[in-house]
This record gives C-alpha cells, sequence and structure tokens, in this order.
C-alpha cells in the first residue's frame, strides 16, 4: 500500500483546492518576505515562527487555512529531516532502525501531500542541525518521542481554527502521527496510550517548544 497521500484523497469535493486556488493574498513570496531574516538571505528558527500571526484571533477562512498548512508544513520539514539524518548517520539498529525508516517514509509523505496542497503559496524548508543526536539510539528515541507527541499536539490545537476542507486533510495526518507516537512510547517502554483524550497545544506553545530545540537555524 502507498504512503503517499494525495490532495485529491482527502478532499474529494474539492473544498480545500477550491479556497487555496481561489486565494489572493498571503503568497509564499509575501510569506517569505515577512520571515526574512538579516536582508532575507537566511530564514531562522525564531525568525520563521514569528512569521506566523496567531491563528486563535481569526475565524477559520482560506487565507487562515494557508498559515495553518504552512505551518504545519513546517512542523513536518522538521520530522522529516530529523528522519533522515538518522537514516544516513547509520547508528540506529533493529526496531529503532525500522521505525525511522517506515516513519520517516510517512514525514516525506505529508511534506510533499502540503506541498502540492499550498502550491505557490508553501513556505521554503530551512535549515536543519540535530548535531550527533539522530546517530545515538538512547537520544534519538527520546527526541523521536518529543517530535511525535508535538506533531500530535500541534494539529489538535488547529482544528478549531480551519475549514472543513483543511480540517479533513488533517485529520488523515494526525491519525497516522498518533500511530507514530504510540510506535516510539513503546520502543520507549512508555506506556502508548497514556490518556483518553490527546492534548491540544496552541501555535504559541508549539512554537516556543520548538524553537528551545535549537534544530531550526
Amino acid at each position: 500500500m502507498s504512503d503517499v497521500l494525495t490532495l485529491g484523497s482527502v478532499d474529494r469535493d474539492g473544498a480545500l483546492r477550491e479556497a487555496l486556488d481561489g486565494l489572493g493574498v498571503d503568497t509564499r513570496s509575501g510569506f517569505l518576505k515577512k520571515a526574512a531574516v538579516g536582508g532575507g538571505a537566511a530564514v531562522a528558527g525564531a525568525g520563521l515562527f514569528a512569521a506566523f500571526p496567531n491563528f486563535a484571533l481569526g475565524a477559520p477562512s482560506p487565507a487562515q487555512d494557508v498559515k495553518v498548512l504552512n505551518f504545519a508544513l513546517l512542523l513536518e520539514f522538521l520530522e522529516s529531516e530529523f528522519y533522515k539524518a538518522a537514516r544516513r548517520s547509520n547508528g540506529l539498529t533493529g526496531e529503532l532502525s525500522s521505525f525511522a525508516s517506515v516513519v520517516g517514509r510517512h514525514e516525506d509523505a505529508h511534506v510533499a501531500f502540503l506541498r502540492g496542497a499550498l502550491g505557490s503559496k508553501a513556505i521554503a524548508k530551512p535549515t536543519f542541525d540535530f548535531g550527533d543526536i539522530p546517530s545515538d539510539p538512547t537520544r534519538f528515541a527520546t527526541t523521536a518521542q518529543t517530535l511525535e507527541d508535538t506533531g500530535v499536539a500541534a494539529y489538535n490545537g488547529q482544528v478549531a481554527n480551519v475549514t472543513k476542507g483543511v480540517l479533513r486533510a488533517a485529520a488523515s495526518i494526525v491519525s497516522v502521527e498518533a500511530r507514530h507516537a504510540s510506535w516510539i512510547r513503546d520502543i520507549n517502554a512508555t506506556n502508548p496510550a497514556p490518556k483518553g483524550f490527546d492534548d491540544a497545544k496552541t501555535q504559541a506553545q508549539i512554537t516556543a517548544a520548538v524553537t528551545a530545540t535549537g534544530f531550526i537555524k
């Protein structure tokens, strides 16, 4: 079964594509102008996150959908590149190696889907530096659990801020992210389903958590 997620598979009534195609503001170039640091030569973690307004201030709209989807894309870039670094390091064996390979393909598919949905409105991929964490099995496993739990909380935190078409797309991704979180928790001998309801975190909370890692340069 393919890991590729397509726009058509989650947007059967065309609501998401119609909203994005009809949007005349917040283009990729305009977004990057807001996020540019040092004359626009580089996009850094804190500066990139600062370009996202507080989504909760507005009702769901196509313009807000683009901001939320780009926020999700940034998080998916982070996860995708983390697992790529782990696979390149050849420092993982056994189930951890399988986890990095399988989950990495899923995150790559999420990135491709979000880029495809956003088209020219998608942000550019920033630069990441994970140090030696991806090659250290213990630190990799701990970090992977944190990233996956954060991803689930981030998607859940945007449920009320997007239109129906985007909600459908987000639901198809967050359910997979939750499976990732359960798998790595099991590997770490941690309760894979510790609560009856998953936490939802705001954009500000996710921004603070991800910026604190220093992974986005």
